[in-house]
């Protein structure tokens, strides 16, 4: 990760409940930052976490992507599911949710107030997840290695390797789909459990078009000054 070196953990909301609090508990955290919306928080629960430490919540939107996976899955009908994820809509959705990233005003708050944290002197160890760990948390650590001065080349390789990662398990919860007679095909869900390079692409291109560039991005789109992104250098790289 160049020379890089990221004093913060990223996961997902799922890896820590599978972990247990005993790991999370490990790096010493001082705050966890919840990107998962109500509803996710509704169907998969709050975060396990050690005592005395709290998740705050900001939520980053998903378009409803949430909504219409849970309304496919439980309706068992594949001809609906084929035509809610079929056709390379899944993969238009994923394009369309990593654009807000950059357009969406709310998203833009809650992803500078995070790395306002995360530059801040004073804060500990910091957790930021949804609930994957691939898309909102993704392209969050996407945005702090380009912070860093890391290469572009070297922060879509990371970005990238949550595919690596989460390969088996993501396997097994379409086995588990398939075997439960809930889904047919439930192939359909890979565009939505895999990162892709052109759905960073799609993020990309959106702060040259809106800010002039990823530096405008960071500086007019997330309201990041020069002292904040010096104070992220002065704390992450050695």
């Amino acid at each position: 990760m160049s020379r890089a070196r990221i004093r913060l953990a990223t996961a997902a909301a799922a890896a820590a409940l599978a972990i247990g609090t005993t790991a999370v508990s490990g790096p010493g955290l001082t705050k966890v930052v919840d990107f998962r919306i109500p509803m996710e928080l509704q169907y998969d629960g709050a975060d396990r976490l050690p005592s005395g430490l709290s998740a705050t919540s900001r939520p980053i939107s998903d378009l409803g992507l949430y909504g219409t996976l849970v309304g496919a899955i439980a309706s068992g009908d594949p001809v609906k599911q084929e035509q809610m994820l079929g056709g390379g809509r899944a993969e238009a959705y994923m394009r369309d949710i990593y654009r807000t990233f950059v357009t969406g005003a709310e998203n833009r708050a809650q992803l500078a107030a995070t790395l306002r944290e995360v530059a801040d002197g004073n804060q500990g160890p910091l957790l930021y997840h949804c609930t994957s760990g691939k898309d909102r948390t993704g392209w969050l650590s996407y945005v702090l290695l380009r912070s860093l001065a890391v290469p572009q080349e070297t922060a879509e390789r990371d970005y990238l390797a949550s595919n690596t990662f989460r390969a088996a398990y993501d396997a097994q919860v379409r086995a588990g789909l398939k075997q439960s007679g809930r889904m047919q095909d439930p192939d359909l869900l890979i565009p939505l459990q895999e990162v892709r390079q052109d759905y960073l692409d799609a993020a990309t291109a959106q702060p040259e078009a809106d800010y002039g560039g990823f530096y405008g991005y960071l500086t007019d789109g997330l309201g990041l000054d020069l002292r904040t992104l010096m104070r992220l250098q002065d704390k992450l790289v050695r």
